[in-house]
Parts: structure tokens; sequence; C-alpha cells
């Protein structure tokens, strides 16, 4: 069946925008028709179903025009497991118009791409309800909201103690028999307390897509309605089946009760990072006004604003330094414990710590617009994105409680007609749907996802993605840019080669020509030069793509490269002549004819590159070196680093087409960029990981960004991401293993050799412990430190 949307247009200016918007429209599959107006700036489509909208709208994106996408976080009440968030994305894709829905049982959040001008935020919230959940406005609601376990258990604790004394204490205690309806009244309170869970199985049965609350409400309940039952009306059962489990029922909701509080509590945990990161936020700024200080909240700040922040204090906004002199400790952002040095005109980010001077800063950015809440929401969305793993999971939760309550049926009537009764029947079925709640294969990845995410950004590593988790882990080859990656991307002069006067004679005279120059050689000239007298240029011009001339000290000379001493004719011995050949760029210095100097600059290899590489390398990762320089220096780089393939010599769209060449071989690709040059190359690649310095970086160009120009971020990356995907996998192990190990000795499989039955409340009590398990193993991840490398020996780098 067809589906009309219309997608919102931006960037078109006249007709034969629109000529281009139909043709890429059309282009992609299932569209049978497309029709763009103008005016309104729309496309109006007719689509197959089970089109992918994000190949549809990718059509538009590389015609050079915007699709309007609107994207929501919305708090969802009600969700319990991972069948509950398969139902409530099934309700969610199912409208025209949704790009994409992910939902997140950890974050307790449905986050959603939609075309608002198809579908409305409000149509979303309703489908969500349709399904049986209740999505909330916003955060402070959903904070409402939340699930009050701790209460509820406080209230279901001390009765189902009573209760459990009340049946089981004359076995135990020297007690006289109480009468079973003691038991019933001392019992009605906990189902009070587990009134949720009843609530949310009525709403699963309305819709007949049923979670964990119908597998707990049918155990708990049924217990309760089969004993009330025997009490009232015992000549109904035979007298083997005249028992009464108020006690299982009571101590089962309890259980259930304490495993969702001890959950909460350790998806609070999994969480922290983001509280953590806007905590660091002051509470007050000190704004200066006409020569005065006043104290104001930090939240009503404005640009604009100049605010002092004494020493010891955290900076309050993201703004720029006006005067005052101090290091700022930012290792919040970026994992480095040294302090950064600050002074007028450079930029500091709020939530860091002032050191030693007090600052005037001028504010830039403020609320949402600043660093550290750009960096929260980053972390908040990279734990809504739910890798390809976990959309299996989803789906086999998604026919799992169905499953599951047809076997509890089965093994209600094999041992009602096959076993000793009535009784044994009901307590192997209880068992069975006490045992098989799903709730730990809803937590199995987003809880891992949560807390890997969270390490990082502590580390100055941001994962934009929770799915570049999972392709980082699977990677097997690196493919790393050289210029300000594997390099300063500043060059250094690292020879000078004298002919008829000494070193220092010849970097005094060379540097006069320079001085003033703000070319990157001139002031990698200047950089060596600036321990000796200085000499002065008259008459100094620049002779552009070859070099400079000019007068020093009475002598007419000349500076530049190859291209300038061909011109001069300048004959070049062979050890001067060779510089190009070994990877350097050379720059030669003349008198007339005559070569006075030869100076080979280069762009060295960053301090800890060497180990990061070998550290890869250890990992089993493939390296390659990609870059537009030439061939030489890029070699040069390469042998000096271990790096065994090396593609130099490569324009900025030829980068896109040497990833995707190397992905045609089998490869999964993780490119290492600076985010500024490689946007296409970062996003070509398995995992985009672009590396800046600070504010510097382009936060919206990688998968993954390091706030750190240091390569063993690189590493600690690829180290986290494999360990996050290995306690996924363990976490799913133990989930479905349990329910594959228990739900049959639950049924009963191991009476006939041991002539006992599983306790319901040891099944309940066995469900909320593989929850558990699955929560603590997942904060294991808060321990993961990064690895410590030795540092490079400098004579290395030259």
């Amino acid at each position: 069946m067809a589906q009309e949307i219309k997608v919102g247009v931006r960037g078109m200016t006249c007709a034969a925008c629109v000529a281009r918007v139909e043709r890429a429209l059309k282009r992609a599959e299932g569209v049978e028709e497309a029709r763009v107006n103008l005016t309104t700036e729309e496309a109006f489509l007719r689509l197959q179903e089970g089109v992918d909208l994000k190949e549809v709208l990718r059509q538009v994106e590389e015609a050079g025009y915007e699709p309007v996408v609107a994207r929501a976080e919305i708090p969802v009440k009600g969700m319990t497991c991972a069948a509950c968030v398969a139902r409530v994305e099934r309700a969610i894709k199912r409208l025209p118009g949704v790009v994409s829905a992910t939902v997140n049982l950890t974050a307790e959040k449905a986050f959603v791409e939609y075309l608002p001008d198809t579908v409305s935020l409000a149509r979303i919230r309703q489908a969500i309800r349709e399904a049986g959940y209740e999505p909330l406005e916003g955060t402070e609601e959903a904070r409402k909201e939340a699930p009050t376990y701790r209460k509820d258990l406080l209230l279901a604790l001390p009765f189902a103690l009573l209760t459990l004394l009340l049946a089981m204490g004359p076995m135990l205690l020297p007690l006289p028999h109480f009468p079973g309806f003691l038991q019933a009244l001392a019992a009605l309170p906990v189902l009070y307390a587990g009134r949720r869970f009843f609530r949310q199985a009525l709403a699963e049965a309305r819709h007949l897509a049923f979670g964990m609350s119908t597998l707990v409400a049918l155990g708990a309940g049924s217990a309760y309605l089969y004993s009330f039952l025997v009490l009232l009306f015992p000549g109904l059962f035979p007298e083997e089946a005249r028992h009464l489990y108020f006690e299982a029922g009571a101590v089962i909701l309890t259980l259930i009760l304490l495993g969702k509080h001890l959950e909460e509590g350790a998806k609070g945990k999994a969480s922290e990072a983001i509280r953590k990161l806007l905590a660091l936020r002051p509470k007050t700024a000190r704004v200066v006004q006409d020569g005065e200080e006043k104290e104001v909240p930090a939240e009503a700040l404005i640009p604009g604003d100049v605010v002092r922040v004494l020493p010891g204090e955290r900076i309050p906004a993201d703004g720029v330094v006006l005067e005052g002199q101090s290091h700022v400790d930012e290792s919040m952002l970026t994992g480095e414990p040294i302090p950064k040095a600050k002074g007028p005109g450079d930029e500091v980010v709020g939530g860091t710590v002032n050191g030693e001077g007090a600052l005037l800063v001028r504010v830039s950015r403020v609320g949402e617009a600043t660093f550290l809440a750009q960096m929260a929401r980053m972390v908040e969305e990279a734990q809504g994105h739910k890798p390809k793993v976990q959309e299996l999971a989803d789906r086999i939760a998604g026919v799992f409680v169905p499953v599951v309550l047809g076997i509890a049926l089965l093994t209600f009537l094999l041992w009602l007609f096959l076993g000793p009764g009535l009784a044994h029947a009901f307590v192997a079925a209880l068992a069975v749907l006490l045992i098989a709640c799903p709730c730990a294969m809803g937590l199995a990845t987003p809880a891992a996802i949560a807390v890997a995410t969270g390490r990082a950004a502590e580390m100055g590593l941001l994962f934009r993605k929770g799915t570049a988790l999972e392709a980082l882990a699977r990677a097997d080859t690196v493919v790393l840019d050289k210029t300000g990656t594997l390099t300063r991307g500043k060059p250094t002069l690292v020879r000078v080669l004298p002919f008829g006067l000494s070193q220092e004679e010849a970097l005094r005279l060379a540097a006069a020509l320079e001085r003033g120059s703000e070319h990157p050689l001139a002031k990698a000239v200047l950089e060596a030069a600036e321990s000796l007298p200085q000499a002065q240029a008259e008459e100094v011009r620049a002779l552009p793509g070859e070099g400079v001339e000019g007068r020093v000290e009475g002598r007419r000379l000349h500076l530049g490269g190859p291209a300038l001493m061909e011109r001069l004719g300048v004959p070049l011995p062979e050890e001067a002549k060779a510089l190009p050949e070994e990877g350097y760029t050379p720059l030669y210095l003349v008198e007339g004819t005559r070569l006075l100097a030869a100076f080979a600059v280069f762009d060295p290899p960053r301090p800890e590159a060497q180990e990061a590489v070998a550290a890869l390398k250890a990992l089993g990762l493939k390296l390659v070196l990609l870059t537009g320089d030439h061939p030489a220096p890029a070699r040069r780089v390469a042998e000096a680093l271990g790096i065994p393939e090396v593609l130099a010599g490569v324009r900025p769209e030829g980068k896109v087409e040497a990833i995707r060449r190397l992905q045609a071989e089998g490869r999964k690709v993780v490119f290492v960029g600076d985010g500024i040059n490689d946007a296409a190359a970062l996003a070509q690649a398995d995992v985009g990981l672009a590396m800046g310095s600070g504010t510097d970086i382009a936060l919206e160009a990688g998968d993954v960004v390091l706030l750190t120009p240091d390569l063993r971020g690189v590493v600690n990356a690829v180290r986290l991401a494999r360990r996050t995907l290995r306690t996924i996998y363990l976490n799913f192990f133990w989930a479905y293993a349990y329910n594959v190990v228990l739900i049959p000795v639950a049924a009963g499989a191991l009476y006939p050799f041991t002539g006992l039955l599983l306790n319901p409340m040891l099944a309940a009590a066995a469900m909320s412990l593989s929850s558990l398990f699955v929560l603590t193993n997942s904060l294991r991840l808060r321990a993961f430190r990064p690895q410590a490398l030795p540092s490079l020996n400098p004579a290395a780098s030259s």
C-alpha cells in the first residue's frame, strides 16, 4: 500500500532547483511520484510500502539541498522490558513521516527523527499512548513521574514478611496455625504496592502486546486468586490441591519491587556522566558593570557580559579572556591533568577551574549553546543510539513473551493431565511465568552503552553515536591523516647544511630575510634562530611562488626553494639536491649564484605518535597513512612510525574514493582526521574519528570526537569499544542462557529425577538477580582506565 508524505526542502531558489530535487527524489528506490513546490519549499512524495526514508532524504542532500528533519526526545513512562521497547518502536515507526525511532530502556526515552511537514510530535505521542505507554512532556515531568519503587517497596516489605510468617511460621517456630484469611488480609497491601504491574498488564492485554508486567501480574495475581478461591470454595478443589500461596504472591511482588528499585539505582549510575557534566556549571557569576561587581545567577548571563573569575573558581560560561594571566584546569573536557595557560584573547570554557590568577572574561555562549551543554547532549544522544546487536535482541523480545505464555499454558496442561494434579500444575506454570521476564534482555545493550559513553566523555572522548562503539570494536583497518593528526601540523627546521660559513651565521642571515613573514616555512626558520643575535635586512622583496630576496649587512641574498635555484642557475651539491627525495622541504640561501646554506624543514610526528601506532598494531589493526602531501615526506613519516601502507598525493575528494576502495576489499575502516578538511572522508568511513583541541574541534565532524590531538585517544577509543562489545555479549549470554536453562527447570524438567519443583518465590528472585547481573556487569565499564603509554624518545621525531 502506497503512502503519501511531504518533505520540507531548504535551499531551492529557482525552477532549476526544483527540477534537480525532483530528479534526485525519483532516483530513490520505491518513490512512485515526486512533485516539488518552490513557493512552499515542499516535496510531495508517493512511496511504496517499506521504503527507507533515510535513503530518500540522502538523495536530496546529495543534490545539494537540505531536507527538513525534526528530532525529539520523548520520555516514556511504563516501559519495563525489551518487549516494551520493541512495542513502542513499532508504534512510532508505523507512522508515515517517521525517519527513525530508537527507544532506550535505560534512559526511558524515545529518540525520534521525523518529517514535521508530514507527522506532528503530538501524533507521535498519541501513537505511544495507543501502544499502552505514557509519553511525558519533558525532563522535569519525567523526573516527577519516575517510578517510585522505593516507596512501594517500603510498603510491601513488612507485609510480605508478615504473610510469610503467618504461612511458614508454624513449620519453623512453635507457633499456632493461623487462619488463611489473615494471610489474605496481610497480602492485600503488597498487591496494592505492586499495582503498577497490574495496570500495565491490563494495558498490554488491551493492545494484545504482552510484556514483563503481564508475566508478573499473572504470576502474583494468580497465586493470590487461586489461594482466595481455595479459601472460599474448598470443595471445588481436590484435597491434594487445597494449598494456599498467599505468601508466594506477596514475596514475588516484593522481590520484583526490590529488583526494580535496585535497577533504578544502577540505571541512574549508568547515566551519571551527563549529570556530572552539567553539575560542573557554577550557580552564580560575578558580573562587572560600570566598574562595579555584582553577583547574579549564572543562568541569567547573556553574551557580551563581562565576568570576573577569581583563583579557584569555576568559569561560569564560555567566553574570551579580556584581562589577566592564569592556568585553567580543563581536565573535565580533555582528561589531561596539566592546566593550560590562559591570557588575553584565549578562549575559556564554562565549568573549567581557574588557577592562580584572576581573569576578566567576556561571555560568548550561554545555556544550551555552551560547549559543556553540547558535550552533555552528545553523550545523551549516543546513549540513545542502538547498535545492530540490540536490534536483533529487540526483535526476539517482541515474540518472547507470547512464547513464554504459551509454554506456561502448555506446562499447566501437561502437569494437570499427566502429572500429580492441579496444585503441581499451578506451581510449575507460575514458576515459568516469573522466571522468564525479559528485563535483562532489554537492559543488556543500553546499560553498557550508557556507562561506556559516559566514561569516554570523562576521558575526552565523545561518541556522537552509540552505534560507533560497535563499529569501532569490529574495525580492522585504521586510516590516518598525516598533517595535524600524525604530525604536529607545524613545520620545524630539523637540519642546516652550511657551505663556507657556520650554521649559526647561515641561520642568522636567513632569519633576517624572513622576519615579518607569516609563511609557515618562515616561522620555522625564525623559531630556530630565536636565540641568535639579530641581523637587519633591507630592500626585502617577496618572490611569489619562489621565495624572498633582500640585502643583509651589505650582501645581496636570495632564500627560496628549487624553482628559485633553477631560475637563478645555482648549482646544487648532491647532499643539498637530495633533501626533497629524503622527505624534507628545502630552503636554499644563496649569494649571487653561490650556495651559502641548505635548510631542511619537516613536519615531525607528534611525540606520542610512535607508541600510539605500535599500540594500534598490537590490537591487531592494519594501518594506512592517507595524505594529500607529496610521497617523499609521507614515506618519511610512515617509516619513522612504522606504518606499512602509504597513500600520498591524494586530494580531499580522492580520500573518499580511497576509503571506498578499502571498504570494497571487505575492510572495516576507521578514518582518523582533524575534523575540518576531512569531513567527507570521516563520513564515508565505517567510523569517523575527528581529532581536535578543546573548543577548536568540529563537533559535528565525526562519529567519535577526541577533545585533544593525542593519538593515544584513538588507542583508548578502540580498547573501550572492544571491551563494551564484550560486555554486551556477556550480558546477552547471561540473559538468554538464564532463560534457556531455567525455563525448563521451572516447567518441572527435573521433577522426574528429584521429585522437586522450582519454588515460584525462588523464580522471582532469580529473575531479579539476572537483571542486576546485567546492570552490575555494565557498570564495571566505569573502571576502564586509559592505557599508559611510555613517552617517545625526542630523537625519534627528527
